[in-house]
């Protein structure tokens, strides 16, 4: 079957490509805002990944479709995308130092014979004390500051030299895209 990815995310694309199987991508227009939906993060992420996963599932007659969300959680709060610069300075300013949550969503629907498949992967990222100059110069030179955040993988990311340690799935954290446990739901 077809794999369908309903995302537009440029970090699961590359991290999808490396797995050398075939795919296409086709975005939902599924609302993300948090506002009225769960306000657990394992909840949330599992809701909107299944909402992208059938908004996405009815442009296509056969093949597997594969949903996800992801979210930062930090003493209790549940962190939108940024949508600006400042949004991530004051972030980064409570972030450092410390660790905070990342969860994804997966679910999955092969569309051919019904199977429906879903999880979330949580991941724990410690962060090192940031100076306010460090803060500066990412928001400067990283240019996915404001839709994705942190983007820690990316070579070309000065965050990726924010993190300390990583306690789950790496993949989950750095591209929104648990490779290990999305092809063990796959393989089911």
């Amino acid at each position: 079957s077809k794999l369908i990815l309903a995302t537009k995310s440029p970090y699961r694309k590359a991290a999808f490509e490396k797995l050398g199987l075939d795919f296409i991508m086709d975005g939902s227009e599924v609302d993300e805002k948090h506002e009225g939906r769960p306000t657990d993060p394992r909840e949330l992420v599992q809701y909107l990944a299944k909402l992208k996963a059938e908004a996405v599932a009815k442009n296509h007659s056969s093949g597997i479709v594969i949903g996800f969300d992801s979210l930062t959680y930090f003493e209790g709060e549940i962190m939108e995308k940024a949508g600006s610069k400042n949004v991530v300075l004051e972030r980064l300013k409570r972030l450092s130092g410390n660790a905070h949550d990342f969860f994804t969503g997966i679910h999955i629907i092969n569309l051919d014979n019904g199977m429906v498949k879903s999880d979330v992967v949580e991941t724990k990222a410690y962060l090192r004390e940031l100076s306010l100059d460090e803060i500066n110069f990412y928001l400067d030179h990283d240019t996915d500051v404001i839709n994705y955040g942190i983007p820690y993988d990316a070579p070309d990311h000065f965050s990726a030299s924010f993190l300390t340690r990583v306690d789950g799935c790496y993949n989950s954290l750095c591209t929104g895209l648990p490779r290990g446990r999305m092809m063990e739901l796959l393989k089911e």
